[in-house]
């Protein structure tokens, strides 16, 4: 049974999958001779993360940037009462879930990617870099014709610090486990296993 957030995850995938296999396949081109070239050491489970920071923020510049281009008048390319926008949908509408449900999920990665790769600690730091991003695209999408919303920043705000959440959750979660379980050949493993899962679901849900 395909739910509503199913069917907002396929209308993405079917958006950016061109964007998901030339950026794979180029990126990991380019790092596997750096590597043979190089003669560096290979860390799978660091290198799995790089690859899909770095799709992940180009598929993001897709979809805020060229996704729904709006052609209203310039008068309602703002909003800037909050929750206006949010309150228009009805709770587990298919429109609630692509512009609430959405907004959150979207930016839940950064959240993650910025604490993991910054080893952030600090939830002030976290939420101004988080804040700043949001703000940037809302910015950018009001310069090439879309909406300024202060809705759409108070939601990938509040997606990017659950990810925040999800990082310093899995750091305490780290830190309490036998280093056996950190081991590099452990994580490998459960990278390879996620991806698994990761690609089996979306599989499921576009065919």
């Amino acid at each position: 049974m395909i739910t509503p957030l199913d069917s907002t995850v396929k209308g993405v995938m079917e958006f950016t999958w061109p964007m998901i296999i030339i950026c794979t396949l180029i990126i990991s081109s380019l790092r596997i001779a750096d590597i043979l070239k190089n003669k560096k050491e290979v860390v799978f489970y660091r290198e799995i993360l790089m690859l899909f920071f770095m799709i992940y923020v180009l598929c993001l510049f897709q979809i805020v940037t060229f996704e729904d281009s709006y052609l209203g008048s310039y008068d309602t390319h703002f909003n800037l009462v909050p929750l206006k926008e949010i309150l228009r949908y009805s709770f587990g509408s298919r429109l609630f879930f692509k512009n609430v449900v959405g907004n959150l999920v979207m930016f839940m990665p950064y959240g993650f990617f910025a604490s993991y790769f910054t080893k952030m600690d600090n939830k002030y730091y976290a939420l101004s870099l988080i804040a700043f991003a949001s703000v940037t695209i809302e910015t950018t999408q009001l310069a090439i014709g879309r909406v300024f919303d202060i809705d759409d920043i108070i939601l990938n705000i509040i997606g990017g610090m659950i990810g925040y959440l999800i990082y310093r959750l899995l750091s305490k979660i780290g830190d309490s486990l036998p280093k056996v379980f950190l081991n590099q050949w452990v994580l490998n493993v459960l990278s390879l296993i996620l991806i698994v899962i990761l690609v089996g679901y979306l599989w499921v849900v576009i065919i």
